[in-house]
Formats: C-alpha cells, structure tokens, sequence
C-alpha cells in the first residue's frame, strides 16, 4: 500500500478564518446589538473545524512515510503550524466567558506551545538553509500573530503582564519579518500562485495589533491606537491593489489565507467606528461585518464546490480502474487461465 500525503498545513487556515468571522460577530453583539447566540454559534463551528483539523492531520500523519518534523522543516509549510496555538488562544478567550477555568487553561496552554514553536522556528532559521524564495506571508504566523493574539487574550483572561510582553513580541517580530518579507516581494521573483493568497497576511497585524492595544489600554483613541489604524488603512490600499493579481488565481484552498486578515481589519475598523461615534457611525460598521461575512462565506461555498469536485473525481477514476481490473479478470478466464 502507498504512503499517504500529510494534509498540506494551509488548511489549518480554514479554522483561523471560521475564528475571525465569529470575532466579528461577537464585536456586533457588542456594538450593533446583535443577538449574542450568532457570534456563540459561530465560534462553536470554529471549534469544530479546530478540532476535526488537528484530527485530520494527525490520522493522515500517521500514514505517511513524512514525519512531522519533516513538514516542520519545510520552507513553505512549516510556519503555517503556528494556527494551531493561535486559534487556541482565540477559542479559550471565548470559552473563559462562561467557564472560565477551562478557557484560562485553553489560553496559556495555547500560548505556551506558541511560545515553544516560535523559539524553535527561530533556531531552526539560524540555520541559514532556507532560500529566499521561499519566504511568504506565513512567516508572520509564528512570532507576530502568535504575539499579538496572546496579548489581547491574555488579557481578557485578566493576565496584564503576559499580555503587555506578547504586545511587545508581536509588534518587534512585525518589524523584522514584514522588513524581511517586503524585501523579498520586492527583489526576487514573485510568489508562486499556491502561496500568493498569504500576501493578504500583511493587513493582519495593524489590525490584530489594535484590537490588542484596545483590550490591554481601552478603547479610547490615543496615539498608538491612531498610529495602528493609518498603518492599517495603508495595508488595506495594498490588498486593493493587489485585487487584479489575486483574481487571475485559480481557486484553491490556500484562499482562507485571505479570510482571517478580512475578519481583523474589519473587526478592529467597526471597533474604530464606534470609538469615532459620528453620524452614521453604525452603518459603517454594518458594512463591515457584511464584507467580512460575504469574503468569507464567498471561500467557503468555493472550498465546498472545490472538496466536492474532487471527491467525484477520485470516485470516478476509482470506479474506471475497477472496471479496467474486472475486463482484465474476464480476459484472462475466457483464456482458461488465472490473472
């Protein structure tokens, strides 16, 4: 029997995206008065998906002849690993509003392997075997979204300190990796298609930077709030920018790597909204959520049709070759011998 291939680690970005969706919507229940169980019903898919992911991986792992400090080591997979703490993290901080002790040990167990995986990612780099090309958006994941997710969820699970020292990782990883991650865009040949969708992750960190500065600081505008927000709203004209690159892609499941990046601009720009309060202030943030929720939905419908297609394929070319191993069977009887 042949190997079986571990499930490619982009997929983990599935359960990232069902998670900043139901950040989004926990944001209108906050803001807009929405009914608290749509935000609920939301992160209880993104649990699901969390779950059923790691199972995923790990039965597929276990028959395949590449180990998972292999795929680790990979120069495009390997950061990737680091949605696993990540929406953790985020799942934990919700599950502390009604147990709380389940979702504080959620959230510093999330973050404790973060922290783990980030310092060996960082050694594994030293090594100075990984070519430039091959340097993506993913990149961000270990050290900046991990550091940036663990700050706003340690606080909200009343943990200050940890979270001012997550902030400061995030954002110091921000500078070095986006400075790194530029030059390559810039210098070197483009991205190829499969990995394209993770130059989306560059509107992430403003946005995941500011909501974690509103949880530790409040949600008042002061200077480094403001500073986030035009850093933000430059990120946001690149990814329009970028619009007619990203259309002439073919449709994989590598697209959920724009789903979390939507969700974290749009969810820290209707938290912005209502700190602004002008007129209208709530439309604004309406219209937000409906894009947030529309480029989602968009994915996922398209990963539904994407998933299925392929399954009918495989069933049919499982179907052919069984035909072709019955003619061959009936051949070889109708010569009077055993195939």
């Amino acid at each position: 029997m042949s190997s079986a291939q571990r499930i490619p680690l982009n997929t983990l970005a599935i359960a990232f995206g069902l998670a900043g969706l139901a950040a989004v919507w926990t944001v209108a229940g906050q803001l807009l008065g929405v009914p608290e169980f749509i935000g609920q019903g939301l992160w209880v898919v993104a649990a699901i998906a969390w779950i059923w992911l790691i199972v995923a991986h790990l039965r597929r792992g276990a028959r395949s002849d590449e180990s998972l400090g292999q795929q680790l080591q990979h120069p495009a997979q390997g950061p990737i690993a680091a949605l696993v703490p990540v929406v953790g993290m985020l799942l934990g901080a919700d599950l502390y509003r009604f147990v709380p002790l389940a979702g504080e040990i959620l959230v510093i167990a999330s973050i404790a392997v973060a922290a783990i995986f980030a310092g060996w990612i960082l050694a594994y780099w030293h090594r100075g075997s990984l070519p430039p090309e091959a340097f993506h958006g993913g990149y961000l994941l270990p050290t900046v979204a991990a550091g940036l997710i663990a700050a706003t969820t340690s606080s909200k699970i009343g943990l200050p300190a940890l979270a001012i020292g997550a902030f400061a990782v995030g954002v110091f990883f921000w500078i070095v990796v986006s400075t790194v991650l530029l030059a390559r865009l810039a210098f070197f040949a483009p991205l190829p298609d499969a990995l394209t969708p993770t130059c989306a992750i560059l509107l992430a960190p403003p946005a995941v930077a500011g909501t974690a500065w509103f949880t530790i600081n409040g949600e008042h505008a002061d200077v480094v709030s403001m500073a986030l927000l035009g850093l933000l709203v430059l990120m946001a004209l690149q990814q329009v920018a970028l619009i007619p690159r990203y259309r002439r892609l073919t449709f994989t499941l590598g697209f959920w790597s724009f789903t979390f990046p939507v969700a974290a601009a749009g969810g820290y720009g209707a938290e912005w909204a209502a700190v602004a309060a002008f007129p209208g202030w709530q439309l604004v943030a309406w219209l937000l959520v409906a894009l947030v929720t529309g480029v989602i939905l968009a994915v996922a419908a398209r990963s539904v049709v994407l998933v299925t297609s392929v399954r009918r394929g495989a069933r049919r070319a499982e179907i052919a070759l069984r035909h072709a191993d019955n003619a061959v069977e009936t051949g070889a009887l109708h010569a009077g011998r055993t195939p």
